[in-house]
């Protein structure tokens, strides 16, 4: 037996314990894959009390390398874009760019993409390669496509899949664009998150077929989404889980605020919802649909805290500080962000203030929505 088998098997018992994997044909599936062939090159562990958090490389030849390996986490792969952990002699405190999934969330994704024998599926980020190298194993490699952004992340995945047997379509290119020559999909499943789902994802999925995504935005907050394509090109489709993060795909990346504001103008008025609630992950992911542009930050104002939210898109803006146990809300420019931002989380006060897996998510070509109910 194999120094990592026993490390596989178990991990598929604690995955499969917390239901990430339910069926016979993706354990089978997930059992016939090494994950630690897609972590060869090494990774990154956050170095436990740092701020910002730092980052230090785990190597091949160091010990609990190979458990690592085998636990369900994720580990990052890639800071800031280019650096990978062989060129790292000691910490950096930089972003991480990539990384390879925990495992019980890859696994239970694929589940939630309700795949069927001889089906096609396009993967939107290989990352490692681990969750393609799944895909294959339940479907064949002729059944599966899979476009990475980043060159040299790609070519890692390229080698570690080949070292595997593995050959499945593999591209270098924006994800966001597809791959229309393998189109139309009956499955398109995304391993980052996007700000909104782009149309020729909807183009490339045949009616029928389901798009499952994390939709996330720049109020950082996000949800896995399971959407069926209809027949005039729009989807729907509920949302699955609680707070899913993944990282937002490089091009969907809030633009630069540049020049704030000037915050003192605006039009000033009693708020009838408090900056407070952007502490919530649901009403932050409520918010970001009212106002998608929006970034939020905080700031001192003279003697008072405020909260703001810029638009760099359009220019518009709102300010909100407390006074006297009130919520007061200074807006400007041509969309006041914080009017549509009450409105979305008044619905969905007067809803009950369901839970997400009770809500539903519609996307056209041209726009996205949420609502609680039938999709």
């Amino acid at each position: 037996m194999s120094d990592y088998e026993p490390l596989l098997r178990r991990l598929i018992d604690a995955v499969t314990a917390v239901g990430s994997l339910r069926t016979d044909p993706w354990k089978k599936a997930a059992e016939a894959v090494p994950r630690h062939e897609f972590l060869r090159t090494g990774f990154f562990r956050a170095v436990p009390h740092t701020s910002p958090t730092a980052w230090a490389p785990v190597l091949q030849d160091q010990d609990g390398w190979l458990s690592a390996c085998y636990a369900d986490e994720s580990l990052v792969t890639q800071i800031a874009g280019t650096i990978r952990p062989a060129n790292i002699h000691g910490e950096i405190m930089r972003e991480p760019t990539s990384s390879s999934t925990l495992p019980s969330l890859v696994l239970r994704m694929l589940e939630d993409l309700l795949v069927e024998p001889d089906m096609n599926v396009l993967e939107i980020g290989t990352g490692t390669g681990y969750s393609t190298a799944v895909l294959c194993a339940r479907l064949g490699d002729d059944h599966v496509s899979s476009i990475e952004y980043d060159e040299g992340v790609a070519q890692q995945a390229r080698d570690a899949l080949s070292r595997l047997g593995t050959f499945p379509t593999l591209l270098t290119g924006d994800g966001l664009a597809g791959h229309e020559h393998g189109a139309p999909y009956d499955r398109i499943i995304a391993t980052c998150a996007v700000h909104t789902v782009p149309a020729t994802w909807l183009e490339q999925t045949q009616p029928g077929g389901h798009i499952l995504t994390t939709i996330g935005g720049w109020l950082n907050a996000s949800e896995l989404v399971r959407l069926t394509v209809h027949e005039d090109g729009t989807a729907s489709g509920p949302v699955l889980s609680g707070q899913v993060s993944f990282m937002l795909a490089r091009p969907h990346l809030p633009p630069p605020i540049g020049l704030l504001p000037d915050l003192s103008a605006g039009n000033e008025r009693e708020a009838l919802i408090g900056a407070d609630v952007l502490t919530d992950w649901t009403s932050r992911f409520v918010a970001q649909f009212a106002a998608p542009q929006a970034q939020h930050m905080q700031l001192r104002q003279g003697e008072q805290d405020e909260d703001v939210l810029i638009d760099a898109m359009t220019g518009s803006w709102a300010a909100l500080y407390e006074e006297n146990g009130r919520w007061i809300v200074r807006q400007g420019g041509p969309q006041p962000p914080w009017d549509a931002i009450e409105d979305h989380l008044g619905r969905w006060h007067a809803a009950g203030t369901p839970t997400v897996q009770k809500a539903a998510v519609r996307v056209t070509a041209q726009s996205q929505s949420i609502h609680w109910g039938h999709a």
